[in-house]
């Protein structure tokens, strides 16, 4: 990859390019994202993320995002050490290592910062180069959920993965 890439916090002024971004037909195909996605909605989404419940960051290329990721974690005492997890890269950057970088912010910030020991995430079955991704990071397929989404006119199954912290 010949651009510089930089992962930093997400803002409500990006919301102009999320929203083109999660547009992208592999995005939506992967992701629970639908085809038409307002700015307008991804900016009060934006402005609304509580900082003491949700990590989010964009990766940046020559100043436009082609990227976001997240971690969102629970409020519910017995459960805040788990953050699920979610990400997309966008069409023309995809296979470029974006998501790697991506992902190695989010597990960075949940190992040494969160204090989250566990991180979950649900990706399609069809979608390998996701599952690689994670399992680079030491996710496991933990179960599968049928007919859990319903994606192009159809219900398809999704895969539940999960991380434990190493040393835990």
């Amino acid at each position: 990859m010949d651009e510089l890439v930089k992962i930093r916090a997400t803002t409500p002024n990006d919301a102009n390019d999320i929203a083109e971004l999660a547009t992208q037909p592999s995005v939506v195909w992967g992701t629970l994202q639908l085809p038409a996605q307002d700015p307008g909605s991804w900016r009060k989404r934006l402005e609304g993320n509580n900082p003491a419940w949700n990590y989010s960051l964009v990766a940046e290329v020559d100043g436009k995002v082609v990227g976001m990721a997240g971690l969102f974690w629970r409020d519910r005492a017995r459960v805040r050490h788990v953050g699920d997890l979610g990400m997309f890269v966008h069409d023309a950057y995809q296979g470029r290592g974006i998501g790697k970088k991506l992902m190695a912010a989010l597990v960075d910030a949940a190992d040494r910062w969160l204090n989250l020991v566990r991180l979950e995430l649900e990706v399609y079955p069809d979608n390998e180069r996701a599952v690689k991704l994670y399992e680079q990071f030491g996710f496991v397929i933990e179960g599968r959920k049928r007919m859990n989404v319903f994606r192009d006119g159809q219900y398809v199954d999704s895969l539940v993965m999960g991380r434990i912290r190493p040393g835990m």
